[in-house]
Parts: C-alpha cells; structure tokens; sequence
C-alpha cells in the first residue's frame, strides 16, 4: 500500500482550485427505472458471506442500486494506494469488499456507487490503530473546535495531547460531533480526498460515487492553525490599507481576530472550502469517465445545511457540479420528509433528486409511506437508510423480512 506521506509533500503545489470556473450543465443521467437504492454500512463488506448475502437479499427486494459504505473512517473496503485497511479486513488479503461486491451486483444486475465518508476521518472513542493513519501522520491538518483554538493554535501537534483534546472535545459533544474532521481548508486535506476519488474511478468498475459528510461538523469549527491562516491570507487583499494594517497588529495576540471581526466573510470562506473540494472531485471524475453518477447524502435541511455545516448543496445542484442530492430526510414524519424533498425537486428538478429515507425511524408502514411522497414529488428515485438494520428487523408480520415487506407494498 503506497502511504499516505507520499502525497502529503506536494499537497500544497498539486491543488488548484476550480471554484471560479463557469457554472456547467450537469452530465445527463440516462434514462432509466426508478432508482431503488440501499445504504449499505461497511461492516456488511468486512466479510464475503455477509457482502454476497447483502446482494442477493437486496436483489430479491426489488432493490436496483447499492450504496457501499468503503471508506468510514479514514480507511478502505477496498485495495487502496492511499488509505491503511480497517482492523475488520486484518488477515484476509486476498479479499476485495469492493470487487467481490461489484462482481455480485453485476451479475445479479445491480449498480454499485462507492460511499466516501469524506471529512469524518475517525472516531472520538477509538482512534485508529495502524500508525498510517490520517490523524496519526498529519494531526496537523485536523479541524479544531474555537474552544480549543487558542490552547491548540501554538501547539505542537505531534505532542500526543493535541490529539487527545481533539478528541476528548468530541467525545463531550457527541450529540453534534460524530469523531474527528480533517479541515476542509488545508489543501493537502482536499489533495488527499481527491486522489481517494480518483484512485476508485480508475480501478473499479463502478457506476457512480457518493460523498457523506462533506460538510463541517458544527459551526464551531474549523480554528485549526492552518484554517485560520488560509482565511487571512484569503481576507487581507480585500481590506482596504488602514484596516489591513491595524489587524497586522493585533493578530499575533489573537489569531482569531479575523474570524471574530469578519464573522460573514468566515462563514463564506468555510462554504467555499466544501464548494471546491467538491467542484474539484466532479470534473476530476467526469474527465476520466464521464457515465459516473457524482451523488451526495445532504443535510434534509437545506437551511441548516447551508447556515451550520457550511454545506450549500442546492448551490452545487444549481451549478451543475453534483449529479444527484439525496437529503437525508429521516423522520417519522410525513409531513416534515415531503417538505424537506420538495426543497429539493424545487432546486433542481426531481430528475436530480433521490430522497433518503430513514428507514430505521419508520415502521414498514411508514417507509412504504414515505416511498410514495417522493414518488409523488417527482423524485428519480428512493435511498433507504439502512440495508444493515432492514435485514435485522422484522416487516408487519412476525417473522416477515423488512426488505420484503417493504418490495411487496412499495415495489411490486
């Protein structure tokens, strides 16, 4: 496996932002079935039997495409030449999660899109084992939460406290944080998820791919050194003399000073910094084969999306540079998942819309529900969250499968 210093010392001098190339006409999609579509979360990958079984029950389902979750944690459910395995893949190597589940689903008719965690790198509670991982070589580039921005800003990050506060912070805000983030403004974090992208397109034999977590975590981060001094050096040139020079005097004692004096034009470089990584991967991808579908699990929010996680998905949608949104609309609630679709379908027309079901909130009754809203709206198609929890539970009936409740009400 070719490590990840490999890339990290010409990270700086290989990225170059598109974000001011012309808007474009997305890539047309083909004509094709309505997209019937599974989450499928990598430990369903880690083990052949459960990969091959995965496909044949989603298959006897009346499901058409499968989302395979093969990057979680800064890590791969694949032959990566960037990224260590998981610790679920140590001692079978001679297996491909991703290959073996492509064969499978081809054969049985079935798409397969890559799903790429993006920015969450690791968990907060176990932190990676393999001395290549990400947070291991380069703490450095970790996004960092404003409480801990003037404590962390001068430290050194190889000192093993630096890590650890990142991700005591995180542990004591689980319900808003899930792990660690790499900062979407380092460009070597940006140079390393690009060629995690492009190392798929050009091995597998893939239909599409898929971003998560592309976005902030909250809208307390990123402070990171690195972060900071980025939106100074973004900011300063557009400042007239008198006031550039009167911060030049004040940020040695506050490296914040920007941030907190310029709290719009913070919120606009954070926004731009997601919007670039993104434009960036679709040309890349659409260069080298232009039949991928380029999809995103977004905020069902569009606001929140927008104001809090810096993640402006109806810009991308607008802008032609993402193929497909699927807002993660999971509630109970009927009402709260139509309105939270048809923001979407407004945006960019139902064509360019699959609608994210959360399966795991709803009975069969209301997945099935939910399903027919969509269909309603104009949707393309449906993503149900989770493939791993429709196979463990129960349909309407004891004994009943999930999935199968759910094809004989909703895909029959």
């Amino acid at each position: 496996m070719r490590r990840l210093g490999a890339i990290f010392g010409v990270g700086s001098a290989l990225w170059v932002p598109v974000a001011c190339a012309p808007a474009r006409r997305p890539t047309p999609l083909p004509e094709a079935a309505e997209v019937r579509a599974l989450w499928v979360v990598r430990s369903t990958l880690a083990d052949p039997d459960s990969a091959r079984a995965m496909v044949r029950r989603a298959a006897e389902a009346g499901f058409n495409t499968l989302i395979v979750q093969v990057r979680g944690r800064g890590d791969a459910y694949y032959r990566s030449r960037w990224e260590p395995p998981p610790p679920a893949l140590t001692g079978r190597h001679h297996y491909d999660p991703l290959e073996r589940t492509i064969r499978e689903a081809h054969r049985r008719g079935l798409r397969v899109h890559a799903w790429i965690n993006t920015e969450l790198v690791a968990n907060a509670d176990t932190l990676p084992q393999d001395s290549a991982h990400f947070v291991y070589r380069r703490p450095d580039l970790l996004a960092v939460p404003r409480p801990l921005a003037h404590e962390l800003y001068g430290a050194d990050p190889r000192d093993p406290h630096y890590l650890q506060a990142l991700a005591e912070y995180a542990r004591a805000n689980r319900d808003h944080v899930e792990g660690l983030y790499t900062s979407p403004a380092a460009p070597e974090v940006k140079e390393h998820i690009y060629s995690v992208w492009i190392d798929l397109v050009e091995r597998y034999e893939l239909d599409g791919l898929h971003f998560d977590y592309v976005r902030y975590p909250a809208p307390d981060y990123d402070y990171s050194r690195v972060a900071l001094e980025r939106f100074r050096d973004w900011l300063v040139p557009t400042l007239p003399d008198s006031v550039r020079a009167r911060f030049e005097g004040v940020e040695p004692a506050d490296p914040l000073v920007y941030s907190d004096s310029f709290p719009n034009a913070w919120d606009r470089f954070r926004r731009l910094q997601i919007t670039e990584l993104v434009e960036r991967i679709y040309y890349g991808v659409k260069q080298r084969n232009p039949r991928l579908v380029v999809s995103a699990a977004v905020f069902g929010d569009a606001e929140n999306a927008y104001a809090s996680r810096f993640q402006d998905w109806r810009d991308w949608l607008r802008r032609g540079i993402l193929d497909v949104a699927c807002p993660m609309a999971y509630t109970d609630s009927t009402e709260l998942f139509r309105e939270r679709i048809r923001t979407a379908v407004e945006t960019a027309g139902g064509a360019r819309v699959w609608a994210g079901i959360g399966a795991y909130k709803n009975t069969v009754e209301g997945t099935v529900e939910q399903i027919g809203v969509a269909r309603g709206l104009g949707a393309a198609g449906v993503v149900l969250f989770s493939y791993d929890f429709m196979a463990r539970h129960e349909g309407m009936r004891p004994g009943e499968s999930y999935l199968l409740a759910v094809r004989d009400r909703a895909f029959p």
